[in-house]
Formats: C-alpha cells, structure tokens, sequence
C-alpha cells in the first residue's frame, strides 16, 4: 500500500532558520499540497508541482517521498526507488524512515529483487516493528528469495549435469574415434597381409611351387638334357672334344715346325753384291 505524507501545521510550526529558509520551505510545502491535490486528476501537473517543491527545497522529505510515490504507481520503478532513497537520506523521523523503507520494499519486490525486498522490510520493521504490513510483506518476500535462491541451485545443478554431459560425449566420441582408428589400422594390415599373400600366390604355379624355382629346375633339366644327348665316349675311344683338343694341339706343332724350316732357309741364302770387282 501506498501512503502519501502530508504537511502539518505542526511541521511549519518547526521550522527554524533565518527568513530565507522559512520561504523555501513554506514554497515547498505549497507545491506538495498543489501536488497532492493534482494526483488523482492529472498526474503530468502533479509530478510538476513535485518537482518544484524539490527545486524550493532540496532536503524536503516529503516532496522526495511523494514524488517516488507518484512513480510507483505508473510504473517508473528505477525512478521511484532513487526518490524513496532521498527521503530517507533526508528523513529525520522513524516514521519518515519507516514508511520511505517500506515503500522500498515494494518496489524491490515488483523489480524481484526479493532479497534486497527482505533487508528493506527489516529496515522498516526496525524503525517501526508495530506495522504489521511490512510484516507481512517481509513474510513474502522471504518466500520470494527462497524460492529464487532454490532456482538459482537448480539452474547451477543442471548447468554441472550439462556440462557433466558435454564431458562424457566427449569422452564416448573420443574412445569411439580411438576404435574407428584402431579398425582402420586393422584393415590396413589385413589388405597389406592379402596383398602379400596375392604377391607369393602370383609367384607359385598351379602345383603350389614357387614360379622361379621351377624355372631354376628347368633350366637344370634342359643342361642335364643336353647333356645326356651329347655322345659319350666309349671306353677306349676320345671324346669330341678330346679329338678337337687334339687336332689344334697337331696344328700348332705343325706351325712351329714350318716356322722353323722356314728359318733356317733364310740362313743358307748368300747375298749378292751390287758389283762384281
């Protein structure tokens, strides 16, 4: 509930300075009344008159206090607070402070700001703890900021499930990877083993041995081949190849002897001179 202050003669009768301030402040308290009177008709005037009161007298905690009230009920809660704020900055009473936290309160708690809500009903329980409004008011509140303390555990409980989540698809994506690399090792031994074993059955021939064994053994059968073909000598009698032997071994002790004959023909030849004397 909102509750507007007004001026009181008695308030007047207080006041204490020079001439000059007595002005300002019976200025203020004429634009509060003006204010008070324009509310209900015409909030524009009344905000206006507000503010002049504020301008007359800046420390007036009723000017402060009606203004921020004005705010709160057309939905200017930012505003609203900061006056509420001056009038107890400025407040001399316990009811002045009571009512300025009170309203503060309400504010808090239309910003859901529940738990500041709840030190601003205590603030005006302490400079009024008869009020049983603010007493039920801080019930609310208490309510509201346990409420939202256990939502905000909530949210932090399942921000650490997510990323607990987050951890372990990581965990299966990574140990899936490791196994996908591990297969593609797998299969690349098990292609490299086939090849191989495609290579060593391309060397073997349709018995199952090695191409170029075989091709060794029958390079041996056909010499054991030729072999065998060429004639073998008979005992007694020389082989081909010891007859050829032979024949060259006759051929060139033929040619020394000729060689020879021919030598000693060429030292028998007396050779004439040019002239007979």
């Amino acid at each position: 509930m909102v509750t507007f202050l007004f001026v009181t003669g008695i308030f007047i009768a207080q006041e204490k300075g020079d001439q000059v301030e007595k002005l300002a402040m019976k200025k203020a308290n004429n634009y509060v009344y003006e204010g008070n009177k324009l509310y209900d008709e015409d909030f524009i005037k009344a905000e206006m008159a507000y503010r002049k009161a504020i301008s007359e007298q800046p420390s007036t905690v009723i000017g402060n206090y009606n203004l921020g009230n004005s705010y709160y009920e057309k939905g200017n809660y930012e505003e609203a607070l900061f006056r509420q704020q001056l009038a107890i900055k400025h407040a001399t009473s316990k009811l002045e402070k009571h009512r300025a936290y009170h309203n503060i309160g309400n504010i808090l708690m239309q910003n859901k700001k529940c738990q500041e809500a709840v030190e601003a009903y205590k603030n005006a329980l302490r400079n009024d703890p008869s009020d049983d409004e603010t007493r039920y008011n801080l019930g609310l509140a208490k309510i509201c900021a346990e409420q939202q303390k256990d939502q905000q555990d909530q949210n932090e409980d399942d921000k650490k499930d997510q990323d607990q989540n987050e951890e372990n698809k990581d965990q299966q994506q990574d140990q899936q990877d490791k196994k996908d690399q591990e297969g593609d090792n797998k299969d690349d031994k098990k292609d490299q083993n086939e090849e191989e074993k495609k290579e060593g059955e391309d060397q073997k021939d349709e018995s199952g041995e090695p191409k170029d064994e075989k091709q060794d053994k029958g390079k041996e059968g056909d010499q054991e081949q030729q072999e065998q073909q060429q004639p073998k000598p008979q005992p007694g009698q020389l082989s081909p190849q010891q007859v050829k032997s032979l024949l060259e071994a006759m051929n060139n002790q033929e040619q020394k002897v000729q060689e020879k004959i021919n030598e000693e023909k060429q030292k028998g030849i007396k050779v004439k001179s040019e002239k007979d004397w």
